[in-house]
C-alpha cells in the first residue's frame, strides 16, 4: 500500500511533467539556432544589427605589401615602411561607374565616406616631383582617358566638399582597361622597377600612379 506521502509526491511530479509538457512558447520570443533547432529568448533591440554592416567597408594598403605581418613576426621595422593609404571600398552594384556614377572632370574622394588618406614615411618621388613625408588627402579628377591625381592638404574632412586651395601637388596617369570589371573599388600597392606604384581599380577600369623613393 503506497503511504499519503509518497502518493503526494507522486500526484505533484505529475503535475509539474504536464504542466512542462503543455508550454508553448510565446510567438515573438523563438530564437532559431539552426535550421532544425528553435529555443526560447526574451527579445531585445540590437541598434548595431539593425543599423547594418557599412557597404563600403574601410581597408588599408601598405608597401611593402606585407609590412603588417613582417611587423608582427619582428622581420621589419618602422624604417621598412614606405607608405600606407586608406580608403572606403563602394560596390558596383550593376552601376557603369565612370561617366556616369562619376562624371568626367568631377573630383572624386577615390573611395566613400571620409576621403581617401595616403601617408608616406620617407621622402618620395612622383613624376619628378618630390613629394616630402607626411600624410595627404588623396583624389582624383576622372576623364575618359587619363585621370589627375591629386595630393591634399586639407585632412580631417569628409571628402565631398574638396578644398582645392590646398592642393599640393598633381599628376596626370593614363587609364587602361581591365579583362573583367572589378566588383568592389580597390587600391593597393605593387613593385616597381624603380620603386612602387599605386593601383586604383573599379569597374573596368585601371590607374597606376608611379612612386619612386
Amino acid at each position: 500500500m503506497i503511504s499519503i506521502q509518497r502518493y503526494q509526491v507522486f500526484l505533484f511530479c505529475g503535475i509539474f511533467l504536464f504542466a512542462c509538457h503543455d508550454k508553448k512558447p510565446k510567438p515573438g520570443n523563438q530564437v532559431i539556432i539552426s535550421p532544425t533547432t528553435t529555443t526560447t529568448a526574451t527579445q531585445t533591440p540590437d541598434k548595431y544589427a539593425a543599423a547594418g554592416l557599412d557597404q563600403s567597408p574601410m581597408d588599408m594598403a601598405y608597401y611593402p605589401l606585407d609590412y603588417p605581418k613582417l611587423k608582427m613576426s619582428r622581420n621589419a621595422t618602422a624604417e621598412d615602411l614606405v607608405a600606407r593609404v586608406v580608403y572606403s571600398r563602394p560596390q558596383k552594384n550593376g552601376r557603369t561607374i565612370f561617366g556616369d556614377v562619376l562624371k568626367y572632370g568631377t573630383p572624386w574622394r577615390l573611395g566613400a565616406n571620409e576621403a581617401t588618406e595616403i601617408e608616406f614615411f620617407k621622402d618620395v618621388n612622383i613624376q619628378n616631383h618630390k613629394v616630402p613625408k607626411g600624410r595627404y588627402v588623396l583624389y582624383c579628377i576622372p576623364y575618359e582617358d587619363e585621370w589627375t591625381i591629386v595630393l591634399n592638404n586639407d585632412l580631417y574632412t569628409w571628402g565631398l566638399k574638396i578644398d582645392s586651395t590646398k592642393d599640393v601637388d598633381r599628376f596626370t596617369v593614363p587609364i587602361d582597361k581591365t579583362k573583367y570589371p572589378f566588383e568592389v573599388f580597390t587600391m593597393d600597392f605593387q613593385k616597381a622597377e624603380k620603386g612602387m606604384q599605386l593601383v586604383i581599380r573599379w569597374d573596368s577600369v585601371r590607374a597606376m600612379l608611379p612612386i619612386n623613393y
